[in-house]
């Protein structure tokens, strides 16, 4: 039997960890390779083995820079691959930033660690990767353009399409030529939420034998954008009126740049004038200049606001807080603070130190504003938990806490839809990167609409292009 196979070794029953192998032949290519994120069992696994060598990998193509597609990069580097990374151009840009934020996060946690187990005589753990590390791996970085068509290996050709997801987000289109058999594998990587401010929407792919896609909302629309941006405004001046703090867990890259869009696009109609905006994050401010560096991947609405009003991204009462102190004088202010920080789940960051100082406070509130996994204080939070722990300390909940799911920079399930059905033919439509309520429910969705037979495979699921058929499932 010919090789020509894809396996799945992260992202299935799950949304972090993305990682799929395609074997043709001797030939290996990877895509994706991200941390799993959520509770301390799930982040174990970032330190298991991979499942294959490193080594032998020919290539990389990696669809976007959020560290659950990218954030085990450097894990493959340091491990021994050498070969290429190929992506966006705007993806290199925004992943110089994370794979080093990345890999001091895991530094810094290394050190904690390191100092409990010694005083209980343990031997200390290394860190998952190294500064060094990341900063090798941008090295290997080789980047690209929409709309390109590039030949990978000698019958392997692939093109990067708009996602619509963040800046230099990229659907994978994969044409292979072996053993006497064509495929085309398409790989949805995240799709954007259409209609989302800032960037452009999701390309419609017309034709393939095997589509990846995304279920992270598989199970559930999202509200209008105009009733999304009523219930911002109503939350901003109802935590005017109460003289309390508004705290919003913010992805730095994506997210942050979305809401400055926003705050300037509805300055006057929010009442901004009225507060002091922070945005706490050194990335956000940061991976925000690199958004400035690629306008040219901007919808036209933003091209037109900037031309018309200036930087995007600039706001008369913005602070940039880049240091810690600037960071934790936040906390002395008692009322009028909009605080961007991270991280957006609220696994670490600076909006934990907000969160503990702002959260038992009933004139606050807590906008959670994009995906909440399984295992992390924000879902705690967003599933109304009236206590937390924090560093040991119990809190009572007594915030109100927003869950504003319109902002999301996922495909809603009506976006799925919209896009898997804009197949010609019958592709096998593989579902991937979800929880496994919104997978199994945009599998039945998908039937029902489209008269598609999608399959959720769970980890270490092996599917055979050549036959189009499953070797092993795993299924959900």
């Amino acid at each position: 039997m010919s090789n020509l196979t894809l396996s799945f070794f992260g992202a299935t029953g799950e949304v972090t960890g993305s990682i799929y192998l395609l074997e043709i032949g001797s030939h290996r290519i990877l895509i994706d390779c991200g941390l799993f994120q959520g509770g301390p069992d799930v982040e174990a696994l970032n330190r298991e083995d991979f499942p294959f060598a490193p080594s032998s990998l020919d290539a990389v193509i990696l669809t976007h820079a959020h560290i659950d597609h990218s954030g085990r990069l450097p894990l493959l580097v340091k491990e021994g691959y050498k070969g290429r990374i190929h992506t966006h151009r705007a993806t290199r840009d925004l992943a110089r930033v994370m794979l080093k934020d990345s890999a001091f996060l895991a530094e810094r946690d290394a050190e904690r660690a390191a100092r409990k187990r010694h005083k209980r005589a343990k031997e200390a753990l290394e860190p998952l990767y190294t500064i060094a590390d990341a900063e090798r791996t941008i090295e290997h970085f080789e980047t690209h353009d929409y709309g390109e068509k590039i030949e990978l290996l000698p019958g392997i050709l692939f093109c990067l399409r708009d996602a619509g997801h963040i800046l230099g987000s990229a659907i994978v289109e994969l044409w292979v030529k072996a053993f006497g058999v064509e495929r085309k594998i398409v790989f949805s990587g995240d799709l954007g939420h259409r209609g989302a401010p800032l960037l452009r929407d999701v390309s419609p792919i017309r034709d393939a034998d095997v589509v990846l896609c995304e279920s992270t909302y598989g199970d559930r629309s999202h509200r209008p954008w105009d009733e999304t941006f009523s219930e911002i405004g109503d939350i901003l001046s109802n935590a005017n009126a109460a003289k309390g703090n508004v705290l919003i867990p913010t992805f730095a890259v994506g997210r942050a740049q979305e809401l400055l869009y926003l705050f300037s696009e509805h300055f006057d109609e929010w009442g901004l004038d009225r507060w002091q905006i922070f945005l706490d994050s050194p990335m956000a401010i940061e991976a925000t200049t690199i958004y400035g560096n690629h306008t040219d991947l901007f919808d036209s609405e933003a091209k037109h606001h900037q031309t018309n009003n200036g930087p995007l991204f600039t706001l008369p009462n913005l602070h940039l807080t880049q240091l810690s102190e600037e960071s934790m004088g936040i906390n002395a202010v008692s009322s009028g603070a909009i605080v961007l920080a991270g991280s957006g789940m609220c696994t670490g960051g600076r909006i934990r130190h907000h969160i503990r100082h702002n959260i038992s406070g009933e004139h606050n509130h807590l906008m959670i504003v994009g995906f909440q996994a399984r295992g992390t204080l924000g879902r705690t939070l967003v599933d109304g938990a009236k206590k937390i722990k924090m560093w040991g300390e119990e809190l009572d909940v007594a915030a109100k806490v927003h869950t504003i799911g319109g902002l999301s920079a996922h495909a809603g399930v009506d976006g799925l839809l919209n896009w898997c059905g804009g197949f010609a033919g019958r592709p096998a439509f593989i579902l991937v990167h979800g929880e496994p309520t919104a997978t199994i429910a945009l599998a039945h969705s998908l039937k029902e609409n489209h008269g598609i037979d999608a399959f959720a495979p769970g980890r270490g699921a092996v599917y055979d292009l050549a036959g189009l058929k499953w070797i092993k499932t795993h299924a959900l």
